[in-house]
């Protein structure tokens, strides 16, 4: 699973969201890809919910903080929760679909 997370990207949407990638990935540290994309998706969220302490589906802010992922700067600890909708989750799925077709 961790293969999926390297590289990182290059756009974020908040100063959190580098810290949840980085948790995530170390979360899921020595786990095997699941067998399907619908399973590699359902780990990444639920990830996500552990690390980040919100259901990514669920969550009607734009954004969360969280005091652990405050490392300095304007958005320090804040999480862009559509940028996970829309770019950083969909990656990982993506990266996760290629490896599985592959």
């Amino acid at each position: 699973m961790t293969d999926l997370f390297d590289p990182e990207p290059v756009r974020w949407g908040l100063r959190g969201d580098p810290w949840v990638w980085r948790a995530m990935c170390e979360q899921l540290t020595g786990l095997a890809l699941p067998p399907s994309v619908g399973e590699v998706e359902r780990l990444l969220l639920a990830t996500f919910d552990r690390v980040v302490a919100v259901d990514l589906a669920t969550e009607p802010a734009p954004w969360v903080f969280r005091e652990e992922f405050a490392h300095g700067g304007m958005s320090s600890g804040s999480v862009h929760m559509e940028m996970w909708r829309a770019e950083l989750l969909p990656t990982l799925v993506d990266r996760a679909r290629s490896r599985l077709d592959g």
